[in-house]
């Protein structure tokens, strides 16, 4: 599929790529080995990232419970 550049360098990406997605409206975009890579991404305001700080430091949950958890999710599975 064809993805087409404008003057203002904005990229129109086709339908059909995009329905393959769940919604999306910002994508990360990178460069690997000289093609664009875009893979989407949640924004998240800080707002929202605060008050999951505070009902963390409220449960009592140290730094190093934090890291465990996520250390834990990010573990292979298979």
């Amino acid at each position: 599929m064809l993805a087409k550049l404008t003057s203002k360098n904005q990229l129109t990406l086709p339908k059909d790529l995009l329905r393959q997605l769940p919604r999306v409206e910002y994508f990360e975009a990178t460069v690997d080995g000289g093609a664009i890579v875009l893979r989407p991404v949640q924004v998240v305001s800080v707002l929202d990232l605060e008050r999951v700080r505070d009902a963390v430091a409220e449960a009592g949950a140290r730094e190093e419970d934090v890291a465990d958890a996520v250390a834990w999710a990010r573990r292979p599975r298979g």
